[in-house]
């Protein structure tokens, strides 16, 4: 090993183990996270890689398996919410927390005697977040839907899609992810900086169908550049173009173009064997479907280690297409310690972004079973060893500490 790569080899584990906890930027930050799906999960998590203490309350009784797996970081209280004591419970631990992630349908926490007109009155510090698909006003408040719905109603998808075919949906990462998990995170962020200044908490009501439209913002300004104005799948960015697409390799893998540029899409040219004099021009968009054509031909002759040893140290825009097996093990993410692993030797994205004095330390141990710290957290938020056993005793509570392995 030269000693450039020992010495990216060592940032990279410094990256990894980080700094002391003590110097995580939302150190001290007490969050109660209520159970949901994939949205809220992400949201409490992203505030634990960061370093608030995360209280993760989940239902009690048991009806299902623990469907949370961005539990990194938090600790989990199961507590039965539909009972007069268990929504007091909750109360007491509201009065003491700086955020509330509340994942909840409409109207249900009004039910149980614990909407914000309630905690926000009882403890005018707290930040309240309603992270739901339609958001609490409008036709489609009280609705159910799932990210696909979200997504229609946001416009994005009508933009998602090949030519002739429907739009569809990228997974759920978009509505559930990045305009619900990542955008109610952000508001909270946000919620709590201006805190230091009020003194005062906030209602944030963070609706996965406007933060999805929020994040295509450029694709409403960029139509104005003639870069969405053909049909869908026949334009830039969204697989019309030769120079943007993904090519499947001799080997069955693909490599990922995106050569928009005219001297990066000259080094894509050079790199596949072609002369641009003899090649449509660039923008020539009758000439794509044939172009992409002959693209993918050359892109089959060879297998995906063979085109990065061709493209690898251009800027031709070329890189493989990486399974999740693969990530981790690349030299580029290996350099940077892009991917992590915890005590159980799972592997998992480092917390982004990378903060050069307080970045993110993300716990390392296996994310919690339900009620695992149900004890310690109500001891923690002042409650009796009498109450908690009286708690207990009704059912309202559940004790789930694991036995060691011996």
């Amino acid at each position: 090993m030269s000693r450039q790569e020992a010495a990216r080899a060592a940032q990279a584990a410094q990256r990894q183990q980080g700094p002391s906890p003590a110097a995580m930027p939302l150190r001290g930050v007490r969050v109660v996270e209520l159970a949901g799906l994939a949205p809220a999960p992400l949201c409490g998590m992203i505030l634990a890689d960061f370093g608030a203490r995360v209280v993760r309350v989940d239902r009690c009784p048991r009806s299902a398996m623990n469907t949370d797996v961005q539990g990194r970081g938090k600790r989990s209280l199961a507590l039965d919410l539909k009972r007069p004591q268990g929504a007091a419970a909750l109360r007491r631990l509201c009065l003491r927390a700086d955020v509330l992630v509340e994942p909840f349908r409409h109207g249900v926490m009004e039910k149980l005697g614990l909407g914000p007109e309630v905690l926000l009155q009882e403890n005018q510090k707290l930040i309240y977040a309603r992270l739901t698909g339609f958001g609490q006003s409008g036709k489609y408040a009280r609705s159910a839907g799932h990210d696909i719905n979200y997504l229609a109603l946001s416009g994005v998808l009508s933009k998602l899609g090949r030519r002739d075919e429907n739009p569809y949906a990228p997974l759920n990462l978009l509505c559930d992810f990045a305009g619900g998990g990542v955008m109610c995170a952000m508001g909270i962020i946000v919620a709590l900086y201006e805190r230091t200044k009020s003194g005062k908490g906030q209602l944030i009501d963070a609706s996965m169908v406007e933060g999805t439209a929020y994040l295509s913002s450029f694709l409403w300004k960029s139509q104005n550049l003639g870069l969405w104005n053909r049909c869908r799948g026949e334009n830039l960015l969204d697989s019309g173009a030769p120079f943007y697409e993904t090519y499947k390799t001799l080997d069955g893998k693909f490599m990922a173009v995106g050569a928009i540029e005219p001297q990066f899409y000259e080094q894509l040219v050079k790199g596949l064997g072609l002369d641009s004099d003899k090649l449509p021009s660039q923008l020539s968009f009758s000439d794509w479907p044939e172009m992409k054509k002959m693209f993918a031909a050359i892109f089959s002759e060879k297998t995906q280690a063979d085109w990065c040893r061709i493209f690898d140290g251009t800027d031709a825009c070329v890189t493989p297409v990486l399974s999740f097996d693969e990530v981790a093990l690349n030299q580029h993410n290996k350099e940077r310690g892009s991917f992590i692993k915890n005590d159980q030797e799972e592997i998992s994205p480092r917390p982004s972004p990378l903060l050069s004095r307080t970045p993110a330390v993300p716990s390392p141990r296996r994310d919690p079973f339900i009620g695992e710290h149900t004890q310690e957290i109500l001891l923690e938020f002042g409650f009796s060893k009498e109450e908690i056993a009286k708690l207990h005793s009704d059912k309202i509570i559940e004790l789930n500490k694991p036995k060691a392995n011996l």
